[in-house]
């Protein structure tokens, strides 16, 4: 008994409770995380201190993944950019090579000239022009079928509406004419579209005059990008070409601004002339890198794509990384039980690697339900520090805290315009130390 000077009371013991990692795993689920020590250098390990590597791809060939799809999210102001351009820079140094199919704040492009890669410029009044029918050194069939797609994505993105099946024939018909030349454009298959082959519309049991009609709205549509604001960007043959041996290839799309609309027509032709180029599988591994996603995930034709692409994605050897603020971005594409929230849903579901940031205290709920986290789990997001993230796999989690090198941080830093010069990475000869760990 313990006796104070107005009351006693007895005191207060909690028994012991003994129990196997795995079970208390269920509690705490960091327990028994087994180490990722294979791949690139990602920094620490903050439980143990250890090294935390990161290799996608040998984490699927040991069973451990069942994609290499990745999704980060994160806060602005995180580290979340800084872990992205990492993962890239560091894979190359392994022999991976990275390709960012749309750049809308051009924060890409130092990244891949420092590296020794590629960056091709995409605005209106530029000189670079890029053919989305470009053929790909695969069979006509699968080259007409890809070419179809993409035609079909661009006139529903500009018409806002899925097409008609009278359409869906036009279009086919169109291209069909358009591929009599060695490499169609656009601006072919509009003429086509505008003026039908007879013999052809006969052939299939319609008129010319019945064909124009049914394509109307369609040659409308796809005369934005001849005539409208994206206008000498995809509307002839193509001016450069696409580098595959290159360690990195960026398209940078910053010249369109915040144009949504603009920005998903033209990452609709970037990523369908990007897939033609890297048709031929050659055994290199690849990552390709979606960064601002939330702004491309309003575009449901453009989703549909990007579906269609990560399907594919295991055959080509790539990794998809997916960039968002937070997880209520995927809920934003579309009203519930929409094509584009489904989706969306299963761009989620076929990431197997999902990193979190730390989210702000409303986004809680949502984001632990999107990722199946543990009570544990979701507690933390709030609490996390700046360049620290929590790494969910199937059947394991960590927490690491990313380390950069100063040398990554002078490329990377996405904060510049933010600070005073004189306090600026480039001219401190001591910066913080914190910025030596982590930028956003």
């Amino acid at each position: 008994m313990r006796t104070g000077r107005f009351h006693t009371w007895r005191a207060l013991r909690v028994p012991a409770h003994r129990a196997s990692s795995a079970t208390l795993a269920g509690a705490y689920p960091f327990l028994t995380a087994p180490a990722c020590d294979t791949g690139v250098l990602i920094g620490v390990d903050a439980l143990t201190g250890g090294p935390f590597c990161f290799d996608p791809w040998a984490l699927y060939a040991a069973g451990v993944l069942t994609n290499p799809n990745v999704l980060l999210a994160g806060v602005i102001g995180q580290g979340k950019s800084a872990l992205a351009k990492s993962i890239a820079i560091r894979s190359i140094a392994v022999g991976r090579r990275v390709y960012v199919p749309g750049d809308p704040k051009g924060e890409w492009a130092p990244v891949a000239e420092a590296v020794g890669g590629v960056v091709v410029r995409l605005g209106p009044g530029m000189s670079t022009r890029l053919n989305p029918l470009d053929a790909g050194d695969e069979t006509p069939a699968i080259t007409h079928g890809r070419r179809v797609r993409l035609l079909a994505s661009l006139a529903e993105t500009t018409l806002g509406r899925d097409l008609r099946a009278v359409e869906h024939g036009a279009l086919d018909a169109a291209l069909t004419a358009a591929e009599t030349s060695a490499s169609p454009t656009i601006p072919d298959v509009i003429a086509a579209l505008i003026t039908p082959d007879d013999d052809a519309a006969r052939a299939d049991g319609s008129t010319a005059t019945e064909r124009a009609s049914d394509g109307r709205d369609l040659a409308h549509g796809l005369r934005r990008l001849v005539r409208g604001d994206l206008a000498g960007m995809f509307d002839g043959t193509s001016t450069q070409t696409l580098d595959t041996s290159a360690p990195m290839v960026v398209l940078d799309l910053s010249r369109l601004g915040s144009n949504e609309d603009a920005l998903a027509l033209a990452m609709t032709c970037a990523q369908t002339w990007l897939e033609a180029a890297l048709a031929t599988p050659d055994g290199v591994l690849r990552w390709v890198i979606y960064d601002e996603a939330w702004r491309l995930l309003r575009s449901l034709p453009l989703v549909r794509r990007l579906q269609s692409q990560w399907k594919l994605s295991r055959a080509h050897g790539i990794a998809n990384l997916l960039i968002l603020h937070r997880l209520s971005d995927l809920d934003a594409v579309g009203a519930h039980g929409s094509e584009a929230r489904a989706i969306a849903a299963g761009l989620l579901a076929d990431c197997s690697t999902r990193v979190t940031y730390r989210q702000e205290s409303d986004q809680l709920t949502a984001t632990a339900a999107a990722l199946g986290l543990t009570e544990p789990e979701r507690d933390l997001l709030t609490a996390l520090p700046r360049g620290t993230g929590l790494w969910k796999m199937p059947g394991c989690s960590h927490i690491a805290h990313h380390l950069l090198h100063p040398d990554e941080l002078a490329v990377f830093d996405t904060d510049a315009a933010m600070r005073d010069p004189s306090t600026s990475v480039h001219s401190n000869p001591d910066p913080d130390p914190d910025r030596k760990e982590v930028a956003s």
